[in-house]
């Protein structure tokens, strides 16, 4: 029986992946996407910078934009799940390079490949809040990968005028096709290294905060357009 089940799995993840990539092309050819703050992350990566983007969970799908944006491929980590592994492929056809691990399966080994890929290419990303939530609560991971690569946090504002809503753990958007896409690369947030417990809890709430409170102003920035 396992067999079969591991037979029907890489039959699927084929098909699926080849299906779901051609389908997120189709997609973001409809999407008018409106970046902002690029200059300010390629000029700090010119100058011999590091970036890590800090993103939502339920915001992470227009992730798809981001290497052709910046011409670049970032990292990321995605989960060892089965479900990691189709997303996986996927991420990588679109141009990211990712590292298998989360916070629940592999996180120690995943987040020493993350430090190692954002040295190396410049530039990553990390889910704050992912896999499997809870939502909009910044996880340690950020903290100590920021700490221990000297890269500078920008939280990306990924913001929908007219999204699908997910009945989701954490209500995950996707924008409807010929709709806008609002792509802000947030201020700098430097972290210092060695940091005592403490220290370390009131950067993961003050980097919280900012995020929450700048997803906020993102969102209602369709409001005023």
């Amino acid at each position: 029986m396992g067999a079969v089940k591991d037979i029907k799995f890489f039959i699927a993840k084929h098909f699926l992946t080849s299906l779901g990539y051609h389908a997120c092309s189709l997609h973001a050819k409809t999407i008018r996407v409106i970046p902002e703050g690029i200059e300010r992350v390629q000029q700090h990566i010119a100058k011999g910078g590091t970036v890590v983007f800090a993103c939502w969970h339920q915001r992470f799908f227009s992730g798809f934009f981001v290497p052709r944006i910046f011409g670049m491929n970032p990292c990321i980590m995605i989960s060892q799940s089965r479900d990691g592994d189709v997303v996986s492929d996927v991420v990588a056809r679109i141009g990211w390079v990712p590292v298998r691990g989360s916070t629940s399966r592999g996180g120690k080994n995943a987040l020493q490949e993350m430090i190692s890929g954002v040295e190396k290419y410049r530039m990553g990303a990390h889910i704050v809040d992912g896999p499997q939530g809870p939502p909009h609560i910044v996880k340690p991971g950020l903290i100590a990968l920021a700490s221990q690569t000297g890269a500078a946090i920008s939280p990306a504002y990924i913001s929908y005028d007219n999204p699908w809503i997910f009945n989701s753990w954490d209500r995950f958007m996707i924008p409807k096709p010929f709709s806008r896409v609002l792509i802000r690369a947030g201020d700098f947030i430097f972290v210092p290294k060695n940091l005592d417990e403490k220290s370390f809890e009131e950067v993961r709430l003050d980097i919280e905060k900012k995020i929450i409170e700048g997803y906020a102003e993102a969102d209602a920035s369709w409001k005023r357009a």
